[in-house]
């Protein structure tokens, strides 16, 4: 699944084509949104607004298109005449006179006024965006000591979007090597130094991966690597994905486990 960096990102090359712009037209796959076609078409989209691992874009007129890519959905920005060659199914269409956005194999797409995006069952319940430029490590820290957070074991809590939106499952095991701690450790548990350096690896990895695409790896390490041959398959992450290959910090072997019933990689020895 698309996480935070990922999304922020589509949202970059969306609002290149489509903020500020008259949309030309718009298509949406699902019967109950085909009416709103007719309804936003003609209006200027006045922003693209990533939340978390959704997207916003909102039209003038009180009305935004809501989408989650979940598991499949891509964003693809394509010259208007020059859809991509996929075999995935187009679920959402908006056009300029020069430029498209499209929406390929999602099925989380709605139309939602001011009233109900408020009442949304996701947007409702987010957490601080982890790409909100605004959002500071001490911010995170004051809500890893909040009552609701500060007694779960801080590898499902990372998943949780109540708590920070816009983490998922690669950007939390790459924080929680980053910041040397176990994933079933509590923040209750940490003192007041280990809970600053997990607030600041939440940001600064996020950052990380949001400005390279989804490395998240030391960059200096990441080009020594790749001067060596080795494919971004193996240089990308600090643990993720690495199970039973030894940790380049120590040589530890790396753990996998499940966490809230995802995948999670550790090194046993560096976050002890």
């Amino acid at each position: 699944m698309p996480e935070g960096p990922e999304i922020r990102r589509a949202a970059d090359q969306i609002a290149g084509v489509l903020e500020r712009q008259e949309a030309d037209d718009v298509y949406f796959a699902f019967a109950e949104l085909a009416p709103y076609a007719s309804v936003l078409r003609g209006r200027i989209v006045r922003a693209v607004e990533p939340r978390g691992k959704a997207l916003l874009i909102r039209f003038a007129g009180d009305l935004s298109i809501y989408s989650h890519n979940q598991l499949y959905g891509r964003w693809f920005v394509r010259d208007r005449h020059d859809p991509p060659r996929t075999a995935r199914q187009l679920r959402l269409a908006i056009h300029t006179r020069r430029r498209s956005a499209l929406l390929y194999s999602a099925s989380e797409i709605a139309v939602l006024d001011a009233e109900a995006e408020a009442a949304h069952p996701f947007l409702s319940r987010l957490g601080p965006d982890i790409l909100d430029p605004r959002l500071r490590p001490a911010r995170i820290a004051q809500r890893l000591g909040q009552r609701r957070f500060r007694r779960r074991g801080v590898g499902s809590l990372l998943l949780d979007q109540g708590f920070l939106a816009g983490t998922g499952n690669y950007l939390r095991s790459e924080i929680l090597f980053v910041a040397g701690v176990r994933p079933d450790v509590r923040p209750s548990d940490l003192d007041e130094d280990r809970v600053r350096g997990l607030a600041w690896a939440v940001r600064e990895i996020s950052r990380r991966a949001y400005r390279t695409g989804g490395i998240t790896n030391d960059p200096e390490r990441v080009a020594a690597l790749k001067d060596a041959g080795v494919p971004r398959s193996d240089h990308r992450f600090f643990v993720f994905g690495r199970d039973g290959r030894p940790c380049r910090d120590c040589g530890a072997a790396i753990l996998r486990r499940d966490v809230a019933g995802r995948r999670l990689y550790h090194c046993p020895h560096c976050q002890r």
